[in-house]
């Protein structure tokens, strides 16, 4: 799994970001690359650069391992990311590529998953529902 932030800030606003604000919430600070996307055209890329703002807005993508985008989730300013629900997503996605079986709603490492086949139409709610959660 590889973490990268990106936004338009310059790699010495990153710098400054990093050492006053990140490093003391996070012991060490963040430890993966704040990439300077200065113009957003990898924010364009994705569809969350704000031309008129000159700013990516708050975006997160899961992209597996062939390039393709698994989840995306796009936030404005007011409402902050949950880095539990990104993690959880992606041991999620580790497991189906892994496994092949899929993961119900709010599924954590160690609970049940579904196994796709034609015996489980129609009978999901034999083996989950939101209870379960």
């Amino acid at each position: 799994m590889e973490v990268l932030s990106i936004s338009v800030d310059s790699i010495f606003s990153h710098k400054i970001w990093q050492e006053e604000e990140l490093s003391k919430m996070v012991e060490g600070g963040v430890p993966f690359p704040m990439v300077s996307d200065p113009g957003g055209k990898i924010g364009s890329l994705y569809g969350v650069y704000d031309e008129e703002a000159g700013v990516n807005v708050r975006g997160r993508f899961l992209i597996d391992p062939n390039g393709i985008i698994q989840a995306m989730e796009v936030l404005t300013p007011p409402v902050g990311r949950n880095v539990a629900e990104t993690l959880r997503q992606i041991k999620a996605y580790q497991h189906h590529q892994a496994t092949g079986e899929v993961m119900p709603s709010g599924w954590q490492p160690g609970k049940p998953t579904l196994k796709p086949s034609m015996k489980l139409a129609g009978k999901v709610w034999e083996v989950w529902n939101p209870k379960m959660e």
